[in-house]
């Protein structure tokens, strides 16, 4: 009789959905916060707020994978046990990053943070504002939320721009090359940056990316905070020449006294872009595909780091 797979995961609905769909799976909780409640352990799924460093944790049970509930995974080959096989959360969340990123330029394009300030207030305050329709709109970042978003803007009629780590063409689609950006940023109205973090990604969005923006155009990012330079950020919204909608800020979280809070030109979320209804199933379809296919004697998908 084949020995069941041991898998450990953070939260009860999620060992209870693998014990459902498997019962052949030996399903244990531990979050990484403490030692592990057994000397090996197949499959190691994190929490998905977890702190990095708790993945250490992991170093004496054997893991065959430990498979990520996030799709980034910046900063953590440091932490990984060595001879770690590591797997991102590619396919949870990408639709509901794209919602909010579609969420973010329709709010700050139509003005709806001026609106509630003055319904709070009890104000009737009629307003002229952008609209997204005929608006041009570079992506900067093509993988899966890049794609996602791309998807969903299509039925808004407006331009699409696409930057990627390279220029290629997919079909009838160009990619252009990040060395083409200050000629394309000049003549984009809104820009989304969904970029994964890396050694050439941070502060990729600088003050010299910043200033070939035009004029009262609007900068989107649901990639990483600091794939922007905060400093750069706050000189041109504290002078009110661009606008930002902002899911990840850096740090993070930021400070109350932050001066990004106050500025009427910079609408914020705090970090929720995977945070919805639709990560329950998409993560536990995820981590029960995994299962199979070690059962199967397969290579698990999605691994982004080996140690």
């Amino acid at each position: 009789m084949t020995t069941p797979l041991v898998v450990s995961v953070p939260e009860e609905y999620l060992a209870e959905a693998l014990r459902t769909l498997d019962p052949r799976v030996d399903v244990v909780l531990w979050d990484l916060s403490i030692p592990p409640p057994r000397d090996h352990i197949d499959v190691v799924v994190p929490d998905y707020l977890a702190p990095k460093a708790w993945l250490a944790n992991a170093a004496s049970v054997g893991a065959r994978l430990i498979q990520s509930q996030s799709i980034g995974y910046d900063g953590v080959a440091p932490m990984l046990p060595p001879g770690s096989v590591y797997a991102n959360a590619a396919s949870v969340h990408e639709t509901s990053t794209a919602e909010l990123a579609l969420t973010l330029i329709l709010a700050a394009q139509r003005g709806l943070a001026d609106f509630v300030r003055a319904a709070d207030k009890c104000e009737w305050t009629f307003a002229f504002h952008e609209s997204l329709a005929d608006r041009t709109v570079l992506l900067l970042g093509y993988g899966g939320v890049g794609r996602a978003i791309e998807s969903r803007l299509v039925p808004f009629e407006v331009e699409i721009v696409r930057v990627g780590h390279s220029a290629r063409r997919i079909g009838d689609i160009d990619i252009h090359a990040g060395s083409e950006l200050p000629a394309l940023l000049a003549h984009a109205d809104i820009v989304v940056v969904s970029l994964p973090l890396t050694e050439e990604t941070t502060h990729l969005v600088d003050r010299e990316f910043l200033s070939h923006m035009s004029d009262h155009s609007l900068l989107v990012n649901v990639g990483r905070g600091p794939l922007v330079d905060t400093d750069a950020m706050l000189f041109e919204a504290t002078r009110g020449r661009l606008r930002f909608a902002l899911d990840v800020v850096d740090p993070e979280p930021l400070p109350p006294d932050h001066p990004l809070f106050g500025l009427s030109n910079v609408l914020i979320t705090p970090h929720v872009g995977g945070a919805t209804s639709a990560m329950s199933p998409r993560i536990i379809k995820l981590i029960t595909g995994q299962v199979q296919r070690l059962q199967r004697g397969e290579e698990p998908i999605n691994v982004v780091l080996r140690t």
